[in-house]
């Protein structure tokens, strides 16, 4: 298994400070297998993506699929591939967006442009919102790509479930099939709020949720790394991942 790390987990004002390259030496010096490149993150893509070029396991695009009206946004899907592309990234990361019933038809569309680059493969992440971040339409969505012929896999983000009222344990054991992909994210709740923490200090039942799922899919950090010596924090955190699906 391996274990990667979502920029994200160093903070917008880490990141923007230092970029994501810098951030990637980071997370290499600490041991992670690997690095999930975050587009809302690049401060100049033009330059930023062709420097990270064969360092990234995965871009992940932070524009949704379809429209708010349903539509499939064909233009968004464009500039994730293109991203992936030049970073050499084999996956991409999206959420469905506005995927609804009237969508359906559109899915030969998206088989048809994924079939043209095939160099990329799509998963799709339950995000925090009610069209892209429910145990319902993460089912409808699946079901009904299955049955328009694609084989599209799931990132499975284990604390985006909460922000949507929904049971991550639930979540993970009826889309198990489907996953390629997880974000190990802890959760803790705010007066009105839910926060990203480190896994081991989550309230949610993570050991129980890491058992549902697959064990030899990559597993990336996504929750707030902080400390004097990143490296150090970071090298701790990798370990903890992966003695955690080892004994999960």
């Amino acid at each position: 298994m391996k274990v990667l790390i979502s920029l994200s987990s160093f903070g917008a004002a880490e990141t923007a400070r230092h970029g994501q390259w810098w951030c990637t030496e980071l997370g290499r010096q600490a041991g992670a297998d690997g690095v999930e490149v975050r587009g809302e993150l690049l401060r100049d893509a033009a330059t930023e993506l062709p420097a990270l070029a064969g360092l990234a396991a995965v871009y992940s695009s932070p524009e949704g699929l379809w429209t708010a009206q349903g539509q499939l946004d064909e233009a968004a899907l464009a500039r994730g591939l293109h991203a992936a592309q030049v970073l050499q990234a084999p996956r991409l990361k999206m959420a469905i967006g506005g995927f609804g019933p009237q969508s359906r038809a559109s899915l030969t569309q998206l088989k048809a442009l994924l079939d043209a680059a095939p160099q990329v493969e799509l998963v799709i992440e339950n995000d925090q919102t009610p069209t892209a971040g429910t145990l319902p339409a993460m089912q409808a969505f699946f079901a009904a790509q299955a049955q328009a012929g694609l084989d599209l896999g799931m990132t499975f983000d284990m604390g985006n479930w909460h922000w949507q009222g929904e049971c991550p344990l639930q979540a993970a054991q009826a889309l198990a099939p489907y996953v390629r992909y997880v974000h190990c994210k802890g959760v803790q709740r705010l007066p009105g709020k839910w926060v990203a923490v480190p896994l081991g200090e989550s309230v949610a039942p993570w050991r129980a949720v890491l058992r549902a799922l697959p064990a030899d899919v990559p597993h990336a950090i996504e929750y707030p790394l902080i400390g004097d010596d990143l490296v150090a924090v970071t090298r701790d955190q990798v370990a903890f991942i992966r003695a955690a699906r080892e004994v999960a």
